[in-house]
Parts: structure tokens; C-alpha cells; sequence
């Protein structure tokens, strides 16, 4: 098992978007439930229009957002449940400034994007560049996977670690574990191969779509048609991914699909991490 001691162990986190009514409906008070809980970080969404809101209510119960997803790659961010218009990059690390971020991470560019060898060179140049302007507000950018990155492959590559290839080092990778096996990987191999750059994994579990959801021909997708659970209870090789890490920071708890309570839910990924020695 993990040295539950070593300076080495990544930090528990969550997603805000696993609760995002909650979080919407009471801040400060899903908040206070979450520090609760034993958290001390969050990872926030949907932070653009808020900052200062958000900043307040995570002073107020003693939580800190070193993470938080934003669109830098598209004129649109998608969710399965909608889209968000996207602000410029200098509104974004401003406001990622101001809560007190240290990597912004993009959550999500969509799949036909993905598909073309020209389509995942543009991906990279466009992070390359906001890579740039994110270091003038003292920020780092990052990539956050679903599983349409691993759909096409050049010269025997998934456009995904052909993505890892084009783009500068100091470009963070959080790699969603839920989803990459979705996308066919191997998941602790995939991890090593990432190697320093993987700065936070999305600790997700559940029962793994039996086709990926963003191949070609399959349709609409909607996050409520997951069956996700509890971390260690569903097909996902979560305890063998994370003692695959050499440099992750931050172990990120969330649900897509929340099988019940999101507290609940959010306590019982806590509880995995903490109690297997997975995090400090």
C-alpha cells in the first residue's frame, strides 16, 4: 500500500460540477458540507461569471480551488447537459487569479475536432498559446480527457498522446480515469507514460460504457445514462492508476452521474482515498 505519510501523495479534491445544483442553490453552505466531510480542496466550474462569489465562500469555510475547468479551446463549452459560452482567456485567468488558482484546465473539446491530425494540432497550439498568457497572470493551463480523444489514431497514436506530444511540457495534464478507460487504455500504462506532467486524475468509478459514447454513429450521450459508483466499487483500476502516479498533486473526486446523495457520494470517494493511503 501507499505510504499514507510520504510528502510524495497527491491532495483530495472534488469537482464542484458533481454537485452543481447544490453548489448553485447554497454555496457557502455545500461548501461548509464538503469541509465537512474532511476536504480542504475543491476544483471549480463555471467560475468565470462568479469569482469573487466563489472566492468569499471558500475563505469563509477554509477551502482553497488550486484547479478549476474553464473553456480555453472552444467558442462554446460543452456539457452533457448544455452549453456555456466562452469567455476570452484573459477574463478567465483574471478570474482564476482572483479565487486563487494556480492551473486552469479545459474540460472538454469536441470530438470531431479530435478526429484529424490537423484538428489535434490546432488543440495544441491554441493551449501552447494560452499557455503564454496564462504565465502573465502567474497560472499554468491544463487538458482534462473525456473519451472522444482516444477515437482516432495516426500512425498507430491516439490522438490523445499525439496531443501529449505537440504541446510545451509546462502544459498540465489531469487525466480523467473513467473516461480513458471508456477510450480503451490501459490505464496505469497510460498514466506512466504521462509521467511528471500528470498533475491531477479524476477519481470517477462506475460501470464502463460498452462502446465509446463520442465514436462516430453513436449518438447523443447524456451524463444521466452513467451507472457510475463509488470509487473501488465499479470496473475502473483506480488504486493500481494512482500508485502508478510519480507527480500527481491532486486526486479529484467526481461523478458525472451521482448514484445517490451527492455528500454521500462525495464522503464514500473520501473515504477510498484517505483510507487506502492514496492521498496526504
Amino acid at each position: 500500500m501507499t505510504d499514507p505519510t510520504s510528502s510524495a501523495l497527491p491532495e483530495a479534491s472534488v469537482q464542484l460540477y458533481s454537485l452543481a445544483t447544490e453548489f448553485s442553490a447554497d454555496m457557502h453552505g455545500s461548501l461548509e458540507r464538503l469541509a465537512a466531510i474532511g476536504l480542504k480542496n475543491v476544483e471549480a466550474f463555471d467560475f468565470v461569471r462568479r469569482p469573487a462569489e466563489i472566492r468569499s465562500a471558500l475563505d469563509a469555510t477554509g477551502l482553497a480551488s488550486p484547479t478549476g475547468h474553464a473553456p480555453l479551446l472552444s467558442d462554446e463549452l460543452w456539457t452533457p447537459d448544455g452549453s456555456i459560452p466562452t469567455p476570452a482567456p484573459e477574463v478567465v485567468f483574471e478570474a482564476a487569479a482572483a479565487i486563487g488558482m494556480t492551473t486552469v484546465i479545459d474540460p472538454f473539446v469536441e470530438p470531431e475536432r479530435w478526429r484529424t491530425e490537423d484538428g489535434v494540432a490546432d488543440i495544441a497550439e491554441r493551449l501552447n498559446r494560452a499557455a503564454d498568457v496564462a504565465s502573465t497572470f502567474g497560472l499554468t493551463v491544463g487538458y482534462h480527457n473525456h473519451a472522444q480523444e482516444f477515437v482516432a489514431s495516426f500512425d498507430g497514436v491516439t490522438a490523445y498522446e499525439r496531443f501529449l506530444s505537440l504541446t510545451d511540457e509546462r502544459v498540465a495534464i489531469e487525466l480523467d480515469l473513467f473516461w480513458a478507460l471508456t477510450g480503451g487504455q490501459d490505464l496505469p500504462a497510460l498514466v506512466k507514460r504521462i509521467g511528471s506532467r500528470l498533475v491531477a486524475v479524476h477519481v470517477k468509478d462506475g460501470v464502463v460504457p460498452p462502446t465509446n459514447p463520442w465514436a462516430p454513429g453513436e449518438g447523443s450521450f447524456a451524463s444521466d445514462s452513467l451507472d457510475q459508483r463509488h470509487p473501488g466499487a465499479g470496473d475502473v483500476p483506480l488504486a493500481e492508476s494512482l500508485r502508478a502516479g510519480t507527480g500527481i498533486r491532486f486526486a479529484v473526486i467526481e461523478y458525472d452521474h451521482a448514484p445517490g446523495d451527492v455528500f454521500d457520494d462525495v464522503a464514500a470517494g473520501y473515504a477510498f482515498l484517505r483510507d487506502g493511503g492514496f492521498v496526504a
